[in-house]
């Protein structure tokens, strides 16, 4: 909360705009503590501000539907900011929010970032960060496919959906395999997601591509669907565990960008536990 303001304000109309400005964040914060309206008087000791000032402020937000009055005396905050809080939201890119993190994870670790989402029974791989100077990688092609149960994000896609719709994806796809190392039975597919449903990370086990191993965490958003996964993919035998702490802080940065709020038991842990509608 900004610091009090002195109380002997003059009049707002011989004060910089900046000025103005500050006292409304002021004001809208105070509002923004509370769900219930909240008295003029109350309001004008939070903020330290005059209560003719805060008064001649909070009538013109509501001019503007920034903030509503129930009743005479008494303000809380307007539908115009959920209005405009929607159009946020609305053009919110889960690639734009996610470019800058994934290029900083591939400058720690120099293997390899992808952001793969859900589309059916697949993923489809829409960004990726790696370096063409580096030495061996695993570069997933953008607009590249592969089938959920094959690949991390996938099971973090089917961990998240309930058992009815996993064992339909099982009939649908028939869990076809793509090496010796790829599962095909459900109730194999079936502990697998519940390794990742309890940890938050999903594994590749060279079941994609022989060679290959890939760790992935979920990506969320405002209201905690999974909306995309982001992967590490490396040779198999360069997969460093070490580099999990550093994909779920990413995977939770990008989150935290989409409206994300980590819950209590772990960054990005227990939304695997709901369903993707």
């Amino acid at each position: 909360m900004p610091a009090p303001m002195k109380k002997n304000d003059t009049d707002l109309t011989t004060k910089p705009s900046v000025q103005v400005i500050e006292r409304m964040f002021a004001l809208i914060d105070v509002l923004a503590s509370r769900e219930e309206a909240i008295s003029l008087k109350e309001i004008s000791e939070r903020t330290g501000l005059h209560p003719s000032t805060a008064h001649r402020i909070l009538n013109d937000l509501t001019i503007g539907r920034f903030v509503d009055r129930p009743e005479s005396g008494s303000y809380r905050l307007g539908m115009r900011l959920l209005e405009l809080g929607n159009l946020v939201k609305g053009r919110l890119s889960v690639r734009d929010a996610a470019l800058l993190p994934m290029r900083e994870l591939h400058r720690l670790i120099q293997q390899p970032v992808n952001l793969s989402m859900r589309q059916g029974d697949e993923i489809i791989y829409v960004e990726r960060a790696y370096s063409e100077r580096s030495g061996m990688q695993v570069v997933r092609a953008i607009g590249g496919r592969a089938p959920l149960h094959l690949t991390s994000t996938g099971k973090l896609f089917l961990a998240a959906d309930d058992p009815q719709r996993v064992r339909a994806y099982a009939t649908r796809t028939g869990l076809a395999g793509h090496t010796r190392n790829s599962i095909t039975q459900l109730p194999a597919l079936e502990r697998e997601l519940a390794k990742a449903r309890a940890s938050g990370v999903a594994r590749d086990n060279e079941e994609l591509e022989l060679g290959v191993r890939c760790i992935a965490a979920g990506v969320f958003d405002d209201q905690a669907r999974l909306v995309a996964g982001l992967s590490i993919s490396a040779p198999a035998d360069r997969l460093d565990e070490s580099w999990l702490p550093k994909l779920q802080s990413t995977a939770h940065e990008i989150s935290a960008a989409l409206g994300y709020q980590a819950t209590s038991d772990g960054p990005l842990r227990g939304a695997l536990s709901l369903p993707i509608r």
